[in-house]
């Protein structure tokens, strides 16, 4: 009998990333976008793993170009999904051929709670933490979110039995710089999101006070996510993956008041929380 520990184990894994489509293969245009795209939403998909969907293209990708400008913004490109021509480019430049699937919908929470103190700075959306402990296929799963205003949607949330059910209760307030992710559930904030602050949730996010900084719920893709708040008055809001900036004045029906932000046919909705 040997007792002998192996140098190595192979052993399976999902790994989350966000699905990138690209409509045609002007790389001028592509970059311009990606760098708006990504002003607009901060460091919500900062450190992110990429696929790059060329699926769309007829014309000739260039992938070193597009996957330099995604590094530009910390973002890395871990593989492509394309087809003829373009396909076997990518291969050349060293990307990876994935295949993609379908999410399915996040578990609801049992009401369990968890409470946590969020730190300055933290990097919060970490995917190799959600790589190394959810069970999968090993291909990286992805969906998009088609609307304007949307780079993509987060790749597949775990499995119910990965999820688990906490909800993250963070006592506020949160001041600009500090960053709360909620894996795998709810998060609800008591106390003001400030201006630069971030809260970003797998599931709902409830802010208990002004929620003046940027929120992001089902960031795993749950497109059944909201967002609710006492006191809307936030930079940015998403759900997932689909983003709105808030560069004008809202209506007088939710500005600085309760409203629900929610995902109907790949359009964000703000409207007014009544009772």
């Amino acid at each position: 009998m040997t007792t002998e520990t192996p140098s190595l184990d192979f052993k399976s894994a999902t790994l989350y990333a966000i699905r990138v489509v690209i409509q045609h293969a002007d790389t001028s245009d592509l970059v311009a976008a990606l760098n708006k795209r990504m002003a607009d939403a901060g460091s919500f998909f900062e450190n992110e793993p990429v696929v790059i969907d060329a699926t769309r293209v007829d014309g000739a990708v260039d992938w070193k170009t597009l996957v330099r400008a995604l590094s530009n913004h910390s973002l890395p490109v871990i593989g492509v999904v394309a087809h003829g021509e373009n396909l076997i480019a990518a291969r050349d430049c060293g990307l990876v051929p994935v295949e993609l699937s379908v999410s399915s919908p996040r578990a609801a929470s049992d009401g369990s709670v968890t409470t946590a103190t969020p730190t300055p700075g933290t990097p919060t959306l970490d995917p190799s933490a959600a790589s190394a402990t959810a069970p999968g296929s090993g291909t990286a799963q992805a969906n998009t979110a088609a609307a304007t205003g949307s780079l993509a949607a987060p790749a597949t949330p775990p499995s119910p039995a990965a999820a688990g059910t906490a909800t993250l209760v963070v006592h506020g307030p949160l001041r600009s710089g500090q960053r709360v992710y909620a894996r795998n559930g709810d998060l609800v904030v008591i106390g003001v999101v400030s201006r630069g602050a971030e809260v970003i949730a797998d599931g709902n996010i409830h802010v208990y006070g002004p929620l003046r900084g940027k929120a992001m719920a089902g960031a795993r893709g749950d497109a059944e996510a909201r967002i609710f708040t006492t006191g809307l008055d936030a930079e940015l809001v998403a759900v997932a993956g689909v983003y709105r900036v808030i560069d004008a004045k809202l209506p007088d029906d939710v500005r600085r008041l309760p409203a629900v932000i929610q995902l109907d046919d790949q359009t964000l909705h703000i409207q007014p929380l009544k009772q």
